[in-house]
């Protein structure tokens, strides 16, 4: 069953290497995501399960060891997902999932095994809940590292330019996924999402089913739209 889940957002800017010079700006971000990978260490589970959203060559499930890399963005900079296991991997990591192995290798997660879960954008509410259900069956004590942004149209220079929608679809996501409200995460427009290009939905979705028939309480670390972007973390126990 799901005991621990931390949300976190997944620009490759939280890759200071990435953000040169503008990496100040996410200073905080990159302090309140090493606070909730805290609280998944916490819990004591037996499998870390991050799940963030991928294009079609980056769907699906993949193994501990899997690298990833951000040297599409013009960095010298590899991650791992967990531990090497001696067995060469078919693919890499899709951004999301890079970013979270990223952030597990900075807090030197070492406290269970790692997978990670690729998965698309417009996957149907109905599948997130399937799919959640599934994942917090995998093992006694299952924690999610689930990684995905909020709105991109906060600001006129914005990614998807200025949506006056954006913003209240935020503050939902936030009070949301801040109080663990399962109903509220369900509800979630998954057409709204996209023409707001809130990629965490489906993953926030995938946790609500998750978090079915558990009794985790929430808390908002972070909430901020820099860049025109909204950025969210959060953590469930």
């Amino acid at each position: 069953m799901l005991v621990a889940a931390a949300v976190c957002p997944c620009p490759p800017l939280l890759v200071p290497e990435v953000a040169a010079g503008a990496a100040p700006e996410l200073d905080a971000a990159r302090t309140a995501c090493s606070d909730a990978l805290g609280v998944l260490a916490a819990a004591r589970p037996d499998l870390l399960v991050v799940v963030g959203t991928a294009e079609p060559g980056g769907r699906g499930p993949f193994p501990q060891g899997t690298p990833g890399t951000f040297r599409g963005f013009g960095v010298d900079v590899d991650v791992r997902l967990g531990a090497a296991t001696g067995t060469a991997p078919e693919r890499e990591l899709p951004a999301s999932l890079a970013v979270g192995a990223w952030l597990l290798e900075r807090t030197g997660w070492a406290d269970a095994p790692v997978e990670g879960l690729g998965v698309a954008d417009t996957l149907e509410p109905e599948r997130c809940a399937g799919t959640g259900r599934e994942l917090a069956g995998r093992a006694d004590r299952v924690a999610l590292l689930v990684m995905g942004d909020a709105s991109a149209c906060r600001s006129l220079k914005a990614p998807g330019y200025l949506d006056e929608r954006a913003a209240p679809f935020d503050a939902e996501a936030a009070r949301a996924l801040g109080t663990a409200d399962l109903a509220a995460l369900r509800a979630l427009d998954p057409a709204l999402a996209r023409e707001l290009k809130a990629a965490g939905r489906a993953p926030w979705q995938i946790l609500a089913g998750a978090a079915h028939d558990t009794r985790l309480t929430g808390t908002l670390l972070y909430e901020d739209a820099p860049y025109g972007v909204g950025y969210l973390v959060a953590t469930w126990s």
